[in-house]
């Protein structure tokens, strides 16, 4: 079209001069207008080589109106005819005037088609290539893609009426397009020959028209930046509302994936990979400090500055707890967004996710992060360096790694730690100090900018500024209160602060209330913008504001910093791994590699194996400990407190009562406790009976602290069942009962079990003899040692007492007080003092043995008694009822040994292993007591091993993953 309304052009041009003249016959080229004959040569073939033919008819109609059309000479002879001279003249003009018009609307037109095609590609490049996402969308929506019904497609598209209403005012804008053509013409260059050629009346109209012109200056270019800055807000709505369509796709794809449509496994994503390794990173505790240098977006920012309410808004849910003017964020929160097809948040250490788009599950998740942090601060602290993870998940979220860090405050308040101000200085730091950190500076825009704090700390550790990201937040405030709003062009433009930053943002993160929606705040943010004035005049640049620009500037430097740092990181690990390696090989060539975690699941085996050994001891075995225990254990009070006691009344029937009086108290009391309690002791010196035999079958000594610990603390878990005490009691009362014996060889047996009682009970006595009267003769002379005078009494004492239990063999158990006087006095004639309570002491001693000594006889005279004690005969030599008692006691302590063996075997033993393994459990969660109870340089080097692998293979999957994405 173009070209052939130039050659139209070239024709008229033609025609018209030489109709003017009233000549019949061509124009010679050379005679031309300088227009037409570049019009002729563009359009013949015939270009001039010094105009290049690249070069577009534009730029031609374009100089065309700067151009005046000249009138040929006349021929000779018509020299009179001026009149008709200056009508020609006229004609001349005039069509050149409407030329002009034309070809300024014209070129108006292919300019303007230019420029949107320019503009179109400009932004059709500012794209993202999602040609590396095509396995996120299944196999079977490119099946159903070739099944879509296109008219209930065409249906659900916007009508062409409201596309057009987005549209802009083409007329309106080809207007201000020449409006502002001829101003710039008419001031610039002019119209020199016109000027020339023109009557007095046209230069008056041509002057006046050009002050017209000036006077509507400002209104026109102020009309047409509001047209162009409505125009720019249509657009962005526009791709709003193309986006959010974009992201409910994504989501139902991604959720039709995660229901198993698509069987091909997801691979995870670049941002959950190296949130991974930054959480390896954060346990990896050796001497290594690789961990610091590898990126993160670092938010830092005065107190109630606004910090958390922009990561906030990044993240597009109220995640984290909130507070009027009070510190809320008291240790540091590392948080990983990434895209998801759920608005979901998750911590590290849990499988619960919340719902963000529920209420209920914000506020269980604000609660949880504020719990988290009052857990992490020790006591009389108030912020804490330990990190809190968390990852949130949703549509449209920009992947990156933030922490939000608790903020620098100036003066410490009534209720912190004295060191708070330095301990919250000393933690923003460290994290600054990451060469690889990029540092989020969040500065309020509502108070004075003198002061700041935070600014000062930033400027420290980033001095040029290579790394830092500026933020100032509440900035209708700040466009409300400040007498200039010049001020915060000054901050943005970063000409207040002596910091230097990448970028300057401006944001509004809230109206005020607590209660408002991401949403809502959203909408305030772009309305404020919209009608603020620091937009309008230029003060701040369309890029330059809202969240939604501040998260995608900071999701590109934050990866732009990945990509350069990374691979560094992962050679410094892959050495790290060689030295290790070496390390290993050097001091234990022939151990596996068997870190923490692994060791203990060796020695719970071990342990399990253990515990399962108690099932095979044998009946007779459990038996016969329990039976000896529990004699050592009740002994002492059967002879001391039953039998003694009846055994010195020298009455049979006396004996017998005394007898069953005791032994029916001491069932009901204290035997069957007894019983439970020696029952409960054989399990545990069984039990580590076993674990000390599997230590000595070449066990690894490194488990010995942790078997301890586990058989300490199943022993203190393990209750008796006290439902068995009641049925032992009866078991054990019946025993006692019975006193009826069947046959000689129970009978044999019961003397046999009271004679070796006796028996020890006499050699106790006799040991507890010497041991007051100090050594004899013999051992006088061999030894060369003497008596002391404690012992020499005693001696004399007991010589003195055994003369008078030779006068009287039948002497009762205790002394009178005449018999005691005639000792004392006795002993006082050999010049020997003593009291009375050692007389008393000293004969305890002595009539025990001659009582012990006269029942072991009368013991191996009841030997033959059994034929009389059958037919019930009475006689006083051969009334064997202490035989009988011994058989009682023997019988119970077998009934008894046999109940307490089943209840072992069929109940403890189970429940003790129980305990084992629920021991073993609890200590397998809790790594604190692993590290405890698992230790040594062989653990630690294995345990940083399997760390570094594992970092390293994260590292490098990773970078595949990165370049894979390129």
């Amino acid at each position: 079209m173009l070209r052939v309304g130039s050659q139209a052009a070239c024709m008229a041009c033609r025609n018209l001069v030489s109709t003017n003249m009233g000549v019949r016959f061509r124009v010679p080229l050379q005679k031309l207008h300088p227009l037409s004959r570049a019009i002729h040569h563009r359009y013949s073939g015939n270009t001039n080589p010094q105009r290049p033919p690249h070069r577009t008819a534009a730029r031609y109609f374009t100089s065309m109106s700067r151009l005046p059309m000249r009138p040929p000479k006349p021929p000779p002879g018509s020299g009179g005819r001026s009149h008709q001279q200056q009508r020609h003249f006229w004609v001349a003009r005039l069509a050149s005037r409407l030329l002009k018009l034309r070809y300024i609307l014209l070129g108006t037109a292919v300019g303007g088609g230019y420029t949107a095609k320019k503009t179109y590609e400009e932004w059709k490049d500012m794209l993202p290539d999602f040609s590396e996402y095509n396995w996120i969308i299944p196999d079977f929506v490119w099946e159903l893609s070739e099944q879509i019904d296109l008219d209930k497609l065409a249906q659900a598209l916007p009508e062409m009426e409201e596309i057009a209403k987005l549209l802009p005012d083409f007329d309106k804008i080809g207007e201000n397009f020449t409006f502002l053509k001829s101003l710039l013409s008419s001031e610039t260059s002019g119209d020199p020959p016109l000027k020339a050629t023109d009557s007095s009346a046209a230069a008056t109209h041509d002057t006046s028209d050009k002050q017209y012109k000036k006077s509507s200056d400002k209104e026109k270019l102020d009309q047409l930046q509001e047209e162009l800055l409505r125009t720019q807000l249509k657009y962005q709505r526009m791709l709003e509302r193309l986006e959010k369509e974009n992201k409910e796709l994504r989501k139902v794809v991604l959720q039709k994936d995660d229901k198993g449509i698509h069987q091909r496994k997801v691979k995870k994503s670049l941002i959950d990979l190296y949130s991974e390794v930054l959480d390896i990173l954060s346990d990896y505790d050796a001497n290594y400090n690789t961990q610091d240098h590898l990126p993160r977006v670092v938010v830092v920012g005065d107190q109630s500055a606004g910090k958390t309410s922009v990561l906030e808004m990044i993240a597009q849910a109220r995640i984290f707890p909130r507070g009027s003017g009070e510190m809320m964020t008291r240790s540091p929160v590392k948080v990983t967004l990434s895209e998801g097809p759920h608005h979901v948040a998750m911590f590290k250490d849990s499988g619960r996710e919340f719902d963000l788009t529920k209420e209920e599950d914000l506020a269980a998740l604000r609660h949880e992060i504020e719990l988290r942090m009052r857990k992490s601060v020790k006591e009389g602290q108030t912020v804490s360096s330990e990190t809190i993870s968390l990852s949130v998940k949703g549509p449209g979220i920009q992947r990156m790694v933030l922490v939000d860090l608790p903020g620098v405050i100036s003066t410490v308040t009534a209720g912190m730690a004295s060191d708070t101000k330095e301990t919250i200085f000393r933690i923003s730091k460290a994290y600054m100090q990451n060469p690889n950190a990029i540092i989020l500076c969040i500065q309020d825009g509502s108070v004075d900018a003198e002061r700041s704090i935070v600014t000062d700390l930033v400027s420290q550790m980033d001095p040029h500024g290579k790394r830092t990201i500026f933020v100032l937040t509440k900035v209708d405030l700040a466009e409300k209160n400040l007498a200039s709003p010049s001020r915060i062009q000054q901050i943005v433009e970063g000409k207040l602060f002596p910091m230097k930053a990448l970028g300057y943002f401006a944001v509004v993160t809230g109206k005020g209330s607590t209660g408002e929606s991401i949403d809502s705040i959203k909408d305030y943010e772009e309305d404020f913008f919209q009608n603020s004035r620091l937009l309008r005049d230029g003060m701040l640049k369309a890029h330059q504001v809202t969240t939604k620009n501040l998260s995608l500037a900071v999701s590109d430097c934050f990866w732009k910093m990945v990509r350069e740092s990374v691979e560094q990181q992962a050679d410094v690990f892959k050495a790290s791994r060689f030295n290790l390696e070496t390390e290993w090989k050097n001091n234990y060539p022939r151990l596996r590699e068997l870190d923490r975690n692994e060791l203990y699941e060796k020695a719970k085996n071990e342990i399990l194996d253990e515990v399962i050994s108690l099932s095979q001891v044998t009946p007779q075995h459990w038996e016969s400990i329990l039976q000896k225990k529990l004699w050592e254990r009740v002994s002492t009070h059967v002879i001391e407190n039953i039998y003694l006691p009846a055994a010195q009344t020298m009455d049979s029937g006396t004996f017998n009562t005394t007898v069953d009086i005791k032994l029916k108290q001491w069932t009901d009391k204290q035997l069957p406790h007894k019983a439970l309690e020696v029952a409960w002791e054989t399990l545990q010196e069984e039990f580590a009976r076993f674990m000390a035999e599997y230590k000595g079958k070449d066990q690894d000594d490194i488990f010995d602290k942790l078997k301890e610990a586990v058989k300490d603390e199943s022993i203190k878990r393990h209750k008796w069942n006290e439902r068995a005490m009641d049925s032992l009691r009866v078991i054990q009362h019946n025993a006692l009962e019975d006193r009826s014996i069947t046959d000689k060889p129970q009978w044999d047996a019961a003397i046999q079990f009271m004679e070796e009682t006796l028996q020890s009970r006499l050699k106790d006595t006799e040991s507890v003899i010497r041991d007051m009267v100090g050594p004899d003769w013999k051992q006088r002379w061999m030894n060369w040692i003497n008596r002391t005078p404690d012992q020499h009494i005693r001696n004399e004492t007991k010589n003195e007492l055994e003369r008078l239990l030779k006068l009287h063999d039948e002497h009762t158990a205790y002394l009178a007080n005449d018999e005691v006087t005639t000792v004392r006095k006795n002993l006082e004639g050999r010049a020997v003092e003593v009291d009375p309570v050692l007389i008393k002491d000293t004969w305890h001693q002595l009539y025990r043995r001659h009582f012990l000594q006269k029942a072991l006889a009368h013991c191996s005279l009841c030997k033959r008694g059994f034929y009389y004690y059958q037919r019930h005969f009475v006689d006083s030599e051969l009334e064997c009822n202490d035989v009988v008692l011994f058989w009682r006691i023997q019988r119970m302590l077998v009934i008894t040994a046999n109940t307490l063996r089943q209840q072992l075997t069929n109940t403890e033993v189970r429940r003790l292993e129980k305990n084992v393994k629920e021991v073993l459990e609890d200590f397998g969660e809790d790594m604190e007591k692993k590290s405890h109870l698992i230790t040594g340089r062989r653990v630690q080097l294995a345990e940083d091993l399997k760390k570094v692998r594992e970092i390293q293979e994260k590292l490098e999957a990773f970078i595949d993953s990165l370049h894979k994405e390129k």
